[in-house]
Parts: C-alpha cells; structure tokens; sequence
C-alpha cells in the first residue's frame, strides 16, 4: 500500500500557527502603545480667560491642565514656560490651550491700547477679543457738522468694555481697543480734532 508523505502538511499547519500567535502578540502589543500614549499626557497653559494682543501673560490668566498631545506637546506653552515679559501676539480665547507661537516678548510689541469714546455706542455682542474697526467723521470745517464717516484703524481688538445692562447702547461708550502702533498718530489726530469716533464690529458697515 502507498504511504503519502505529510511532512509537508505538517510544516504549513505549523506555520499558519505561528502565524496566527504572531498576530495576536501584535494585535496585544498595538492595543497596549493606544493605551500607554493615550494615558502620557502633558502639562500645559490653558487660558481661563480672553487674553487680547498685546496683554502681558500672567499666571493668573491660565490654568495648568494634562492633555494629550503626542509630539505636538512642543507646540504649547508649559508652566515653565510662562516667563516675565511675555505678551500675547494675538487674542488667545477662554478655553483655549496656549500656543508657543501666541506669545513674543513685550519689546518686540507692535500694539498698544488706548480709550475711544464711541459716539454710536456699543452693541451688547461686543466683548474683550471682540475685532473691530475704528471710524470717524471729521468736523466740516468751522460747523458743528460732521463729515462722511471713512476708515481709521481697520484691524483692532476690544481689550476691555464698561458694564453693560444688555441692551443697545444709545448713547456714547468708553472701550478700550488695541491697535497698532503704527495708526497711533492718526487715531491721537482724530481724537484732537475732535472728529465723531465710531467702534465697529469687523464686518459690519458704519
């Protein structure tokens, strides 16, 4: 009788297991790096507050909380970090984590902040981080008449607004803006002179 050699069943049944045990160490070891990175967080700043351009960065404007971040840990602000001198390069919102790329050294400030009395106003929309433009009117000559409203600072921040009771402002508000310091000079002129200053929220017309 002829006798069938089963070496060769034998081998593949032998690889198919090894196969499969080497899949199942694989699949165990992918399940634990998820959980290992997913549990390696990272201290970092998170603002507990609207920060606006240009303010100083202090403690007290953020919190410390552990997130995970993975390689992208670098690009945010760790406690350690926060150094005295440091501003905020643009509006940082409440809630958000605080990017390294969101701060620079205040010498290095292109912003400052100043009053303006707007003569339309304020809507009760209009907050700390709120981007506005500034308008005027200038006076017509020697009349108490004003002429058409035109552009005078076409990219601030609000940086701080008066209490308000809810309701559409109708009569002439105080709010602190922060604006480049190239538009200082015209923006000091206007004020001088008198002209009609109106805060606008960006988008909308005058």
């Amino acid at each position: 009788m002829t006798t069938h050699p089963r070496a060769r069943h034998a081998f593949w049944s032998d690889i198919r297991f090894l196969i499969g045990i080497a899949l199942v160490i694989l699949s165990i070891v992918g399940v634990w790096l998820v959980v290992s990175t997913a549990r390696d967080t990272t201290p970092v700043l998170q603002a507990n507050r609207t920060v606006v351009e240009g303010a100083p960065l202090t403690s007290d404007d953020f919190r410390v909380v552990e997130v995970s971040l993975g390689a992208a840990a670098k690009e945010y602000m760790a406690p350690q970090d926060l150094e005295a001198g440091l501003i905020a390069s643009r509006t940082v919102g409440s809630g958000e984590l605080l990017p390294a790329v969101a701060t620079a050294d205040a010498q290095s400030s292109r912003t400052t902040n100043i009053v303006i009395e707007s003569s339309i106003g304020l809507p009760e929309h209009i907050g700390v981080g709120t981007p506005v433009e500034l308008w005027y009117s200038p006076v017509m000559g020697d009349t108490d008449e004003f002429d058409a409203p035109r552009i005078l600072a076409a990219d601030a921040v609000v940086a701080s607004v008066p209490d308000s009771d809810g309701m559409l402002a109708q009569r002439s508000a105080a709010v602190e803006v922060v604006i480049d310091r190239a538009d200082i000079a015209e923006v000091l002129a206007a004020v001088t002179d008198g002209a009609a200053l109106s805060v606008v929220p960006r988008g909308s017309g005058s």
